[in-house]
């Protein structure tokens, strides 16, 4: 049966035809044609609300870049006549200067900074009251630029020029004072020393910047023995006490070893209501505390504290034994030693091999035993030596004192 197709628009339908002729709608014609139009004038209607969308956009960026425009150039316009009004002032004072606003790091407050320089002081007349500055607020108890655990080694190679370069606010003698707080306490940082100039920049390139985060008002005081008699730590210790209180006053005594750095800056080095035991973690024993009475490495006591005991013992020639002795004194005395958390009192020690004229002291054992008779005839009360040299660097202040010999050793048949 043959079949007819008949378009109406876009769509085919088949009929069936009538009369036995093929014919074709004239009307369906039309009908396409229609569409084709209503199609271009929605496309075109499309394409017109996007020119729009377009205009709106640039219109609404127009707008903002001109608030801004005006914005920057009325600051731009406020300097301007500020530094004329400033500059016919001065003129009329005296003074003529000139500041370049376009230089990148300029500010405007830097410019009435030195505006306010050179400007001559003037003094208050009539009910003028003079302006009144700002009084300093105390250190926090817990700084708030302090990094926690740090990463310490010794690979690098280290000078004191680049110590230094690190460290542009510390002072000669190496003190420093916070700048935008009150400190409770002045902290003398005391080391007893001889041939180790490779750990002292290992220690101040470490310690400087820990003590600056951690506001501590401090001075750095290296105690060096002379000679290559047998190495006394405690009687070096008493020295540093004497000699920093000649040079400031001080109430608070930091003692440490030149090889030991701290690993936590939140390990703050200031004294406390009892004698403070700073290195209770060492790596050497495995970040634990040897045994309970240790003392050793970096310890602190107020000058009150100090003088309670008497100071440190004079009589430990050799390495070992003053430090228990010295704990022996804090308790005999009615004092305990407090310590940080061990996870904070950790601390990494230079490597290195024992030191010429500082072997085992052999009497260590029978002197900590008499603590107690002894504490009171030897230490800083009976404290000699001579300074030969006092000295003050960038970094630190070294004093090189003479402190004697040990006795002769009785004869053992």
């Amino acid at each position: 049966m043959p079949i007819y197709v008949v378009i109406v628009g876009a769509s085919v339908q088949q009929s069936k035809p009538r009369g036995g002729t093929d014919r074709v709608d004239a009307p369906g014609c039309a009908t396409g044609a229609t569409g084709l139009t209503m199609t271009r004038l929605m496309l075109g209607r499309t394409l017109e609300r996007i020119c729009k969308a377009v205009l709106l956009l640039c219109l609404v960026h127009f707008v903002i870049m001109m608030i801004l425009y005006f914005d920057v150039y009325s600051q731009r316009f406020d300097q301007i006549f500020s530094r004329f009004n400033n500059g016919r002032n001065a003129s009329r004072n005296g003074h003529h200067y000139y500041y370049n606003l376009s230089r990148p790091n300029a500010t405007y407050a830097s410019y009435l900074a030195t505006a306010d320089q050179l400007l001559p002081t003037v003094r208050p007349e009539g009910n003028h009251t003079p302006p009144t500055t700002k009084p300093i607020p105390p250190c926090p108890e817990i700084p708030p630029g302090l990094v926690g655990r740090l990463l310490i080694e010794f690979a690098s190679q280290m000078t004191m020029e680049r110590v230094q370069k690190e460290n542009p606010n510390v002072t000669e003698g190496g003190k420093y004072t916070p700048p935008d707080c009150r400190t409770k306490q002045k902290v003398a940082i005391i080391i007893p020393f001889r041939h180790r100039e490779n750990h002292l920049r290992y220690w101040l390139h470490y310690l400087h910047p820990i003590l600056r985060r951690q506001k501590i008002d401090y001075g750095i005081y290296i105690i060096t023995q002379l000679g290559e008699e047998t190495f006394n730590r405690a009687k070096l210790l008493n020295v540093g006490y004497t000699e920093a209180l000649k040079d400031a006053e001080y109430d608070c005594f930091i003692f440490s070893d030149v090889d030991l750095i701290p690993m936590d800056d939140r390990n703050l080095y200031h004294c406390y209501d009892q004698p403070r035991h700073f290195a209770i973690a060492m790596d050497k024993f495995g970040f634990r505390l040897p045994y309970a009475g240790y003392f050793g490495g970096v310890s602190g006591l107020s000058k009150k504290q100090f003088l309670k005991i008497n100071g440190f013992p004079n009589e430990y020639w050799g390495w070992g034994g003053e430090d228990d002795d010295i704990y022996n004194r804090i308790t005999l005395n009615g004092m305990k030693v407090v310590r940080p958390d061990v996870r904070i009192g950790r601390y990494r020690m230079i490597k290195h091999e024992r030191d010429k004229h500082n072997e085992p002291n052999p009497q260590r054992f029978n002197k900590i035993q008499n603590t107690k008779n002894t504490m009171k005839r030897d230490g800083i009360s009976t404290l000699t030596y001579r300074v030969v040299q006092f000295k003050k660097y960038p970094l630190y202040t070294n004093i090189s004192v003479e402190i004697g010999k040990p006795p002769p050793r009785p004869f053992r048949g």
